[in-house]
């Protein structure tokens, strides 16, 4: 290495030192080790304490102590110091003005349900409630009936029950802006009674949190209980974007992702002035957002979705951690001098580093690019990547058909859709001996929970489903035409349907068309201001391979609707 370079790294290794030292806060502004202080509003202080609790049982050696503030008195303390803090409800303009960080921990959801014994419940299925009809339901209980909320000539009245919880009124209240004296309903105490009540009539409409759906037995709906579809667009009819109410796992998705309505749900944050570096701390959040969230339940709040917990502890992880030490709740003397002289600081360290490692790299390389060899990226996706077999049958539903010898037919998913979604997770597949439909659903790909429906290629029994798949789901990535078969089915109408299907250079133009349909749907439905999504598309405009797979759920949603279910 040259004088240069080791003059460079020398710089390097003192600013940083210097940058270190500086930062560590000394004296009478920290706590003991392992204990930290976190603050909640009144009606998050009983889950608070209960995870303060239940996680310094598990680690006795971290104290955490719980302070219960209201939102005005919490704002101030949070311009003070780096104190974390539990908050629900909107993100308060009090609140955003003195915190830098923030995290969603899990939500308040008030959900409306219905017997799913109704006689009117085709009407329920397809059309819905709009929005205001339900505000004018709470509005005017009692003289409202289910021809007026379904815009049909039925009279029947419908009977409200609301859950006679301390919480749930005024979260109705507020959330719904309607009048808490008006909400004349049938007030049931207990959850397990609320859900009998509803179970026991059939013109019933009720109003109860998410946890109070699920049967503590199995983790399932309770029967005879069904969650009232709401017509968010108005335009009286469920569409595909809003069909959310089959079952918990498809709700608690839809709500995760925006398709429920906001008036109906509110956050819980943690939040901060500034991003938490205190190992403890962090560490607290990670169990929050993963075992802690059982007690969202216990409190009757709802838990964040799997996908959702791992997608923000993925974040949390790269997260910058002092040592277990470092406490939350010291005073910042000067926070604007403080930040733009550390902000300087670690600007001028990382252009040493840069100019270090460039040196290095020349020396090696020569006339190499430096920022070449440290450049890191996927690889274009085009039409040159996707990999096709003569003698299979293709589909627009980007399946694959091949009769082998016995007249059994295997099919799969073809190389260009496993090139889009990126490495898949998980699989849900029929069993053998069900029948299936060619354009029907046979398939669900999964990448930690963003979610395809495949359709069939051909109709059939299903005789043999490719168990390899249930542990090792990326064959279908590394080896879609040979290992990464889904089923082997006996055909019912082969000879008419393979009509409808692309022999190998029939299905290399049609493909053509599907690039120019995917970059139009990207163009149309991506975000390109966004971060999330700002490394989609190459420089010159070229597509890069798994381009789904940093993409969020509500994306996934989209391609669905707007590609997959209506093929070329």
């Amino acid at each position: 290495m040259g004088n240069r370079s080791i003059l460079f790294a020398g710089l390097t290794l003192f600013l940083l030192c210097s940058f270190l030292s500086c930062s560590r806060d000394t004296g009478t502004d920290q706590l003991s080790e392992n204990s930290f202080t976190i603050l909640s509003t009144p009606e998050l202080n009983k889950l608070a304490t209960t995870w303060a609790a239940s996680y310094s049982k598990l680690h006795p050696e971290v104290k955490i102590g719980v302070s219960d503030l209201p939102v005005n008195s919490m704002a101030e303390s949070l311009g003070k110091s780096n104190t974390l803090g539990f908050i629900s409800g909107e993100y308060s303009a009090a609140i955003a003005g003195n915190s830098l960080w923030k995290e969603v921990i899990g939500r308040d959801v008030i959900v409306p349900v219905y017997n799913s014994g109704n006689p009117f419940i085709n009407e329920i299925s397809r059309h819905g409630i709009s929005f205001e009809n339900l505000v004018l339901l709470l509005n005017n209980p009692g003289t409202v009936t289910w021809g007026t909320i379904l815009e049909t000539e039925q009279n029947i009245p419908v009977n409200l029950y609301v859950l006679d919880d301390p919480s749930i009124q005024p979260a109705i209240g507020s959330l719904l802006n309607v009048n808490q004296a008006n909400i004349n309903s049938t007030k049931v105490e207990f959850g397990l009674d609320f859900i009998s009540a509803v179970q026991e009539d059939p013109y019933a409409i009720g109003l109860c949190k998410m946890p109070d759906l699920v049967d503590s037995r199995d983790q399932k709906m309770h029967s005879q209980i069904a969650i009232l579809p709401i017509d968010n667009n108005g335009n009286g009819q469920i569409d595909y974007k809003e069909n959310i109410y089959g079952d918990m796992d498809a709700f608690s998705r839809g709500v995760w992702i925006g398709k429920y309505p906001r008036a109906l749900t509110r956050n819980i944050y943690s939040v901060s002035s500034s991003q938490p570096a205190n190992k403890s701390e962090v560490a607290f959040i990670k169990w929050i957002l993963t075992d802690g969230q059982v007690f969202l339940d216990n409190h009757r709040f709802a838990n964040l979705q799997a996908n959702e917990r791992m997608a923000k502890v993925k974040l949390i992880d790269v997260y910058d951690i002092n040592t277990a030490g470092t406490v939350n709740q010291a005073i910042q003397r000067d926070p604007l001098f403080h930040n733009i002289f550390f902000l300087s600081l670690l600007v001028l360290i990382t252009i040493l580093l840069f100019l270090t490692i460039a040196g290095i790299l020349v020396q090696v390389t020569g006339t190499r690019n430096v920022i070449e060899k440290m450049a890191v990226q996927r690889s274009v996706f085009n039409e040159g990547l996707v990999e096709s077999l003569p003698g299979l049958y293709f589909d627009v539903s980007h399946t694959w058909a091949f009769m082998e010898t016995d007249g059994m037919v295997r099919i799969g998913i073809d190389d260009f859709l496993q090139h889009i979604t990126g490495p898949l997770t998980r699989v849900k597949m029929k069993q053998p001996g069900e029948k299936i439909r060619k354009g029907k659903k046979v398939l669900s790909i999964i990448q930690d929970g963003k979610q395809l429906d495949i359709s069939s290629p051909i109709s059939g029994i299903i005789m043999e489903k490719n168990k390899v798949l249930s542990t090792n789901t990326s064959v279908i990535n590394s080896s879609p035409y040979s290992e990464g078969w889904i089923y082997r089915i006996e055909p019912t109408n082969w000879i008419k349907e393979i009509r409808f299907l692309f022999m190998e250079n029939k299905y290399s133009e049609w493909l053509k068309n599907e690039f120019s349909r995917l970059k139009e749907f990207l163009n149309n439905s991506v975000r390109s201001e966004s971060l999330e999504y700002s490394y989609v598309l190459q420089d010159v405009g070229e597509l890069e391979d798994g381009i789904l797979e940093d993409l969020g759920p509500e994306i996934w949603e989209e391609f669905q609707a707007n590609f997959m279910d209506v093929p070329s």
